[in-house]
């Protein structure tokens, strides 16, 4: 359930400066800076901290990982200044929380995937975020699940994703009830490039579908 009514917004995959200012400008409480190399959003380190310093205070950023060696996290954290992880990958909860950093644990739901039992699985984890479900792929597809397989009661914060967008955010909003919305795909001009007229009607449809 959100907190106080409020939904909180991660506009993810940013790989430009003005992209990431403009979310934070519009109301985005985080952005999402994805290291993994197979991604079109990838960014490296350089990237990161220009994205980083463009950034006003209060903004969360998200570093997020796909199966990743720890030592490629370690140097992402000593290279940017990371205030969260986020796992789309097989990790486990002991490799998660082994960087003494809050992070967030990703699962792919699909029909007879237990998202609560998962979640039990992450006692430590601030949050776990639910993504569609795509052979092969590790979010980022703009690809939409049926909401309905969510489960009523988690262990853990939910983070909305997964094909959200302008259009079905207020909605997906209204029946979840999520702690917050996560949306890479949904709100750009291209891959890795964010169209801020889309950014703007998705935050305005969150706002509205936490009526």
């Amino acid at each position: 359930m959100s907190v106080g009514g409020t939904t909180r917004i991660k506009i993810c995959g940013i790989t430009r400066p003005e992209d990431g200012a403009e979310a934070a400008r519009l109301g985005a409480d985080a952005i999402g800076l994805v290291f993994y190399a197979k991604s079109p959003r990838h960014v490296g380190i350089e990237q990161a901290r220009a994205v980083i310093a463009a950034l006003p205070p209060f903004v969360s950023v998200v570093a997020l990982f796909v199966n990743p060696e720890p030592d490629y996290v370690r140097e992402v954290l000593a290279g940017c200044a990371i205030d969260m992880l986020q796992f789309h990958g097989e990790e486990d909860a002991a490799f998660c929380r082994s960087f003494q950093r809050p992070y967030l644990k990703a699962v792919r739901v699909k029909p007879g995937v237990d998202l609560a039992e998962i979640a039990a699985q992450y006692p430590d984890a601030r949050a776990v975020l639910s993504d569609a479900f795509v052979e092969g792929a590790h979010g980022g597809t703009g690809a939409t699940f049926d909401w309905g397989l969510l489960p009523k009661a988690l262990p853990l914060p939910l983070i909305l994703s997964g094909g959200l967008d302008e259009h079905n955010v207020a909605a997906a909003v209204a029946q979840v009830r999520p702690a917050a919305v996560d949306v890479s795909s949904g709100v750009e001009a291209s891959k890795g490039i964010k169209d801020v007229a889309r950014m703007a009607a998705f935050i305005s449809g969150v706002r509205h579908g936490s009526l």
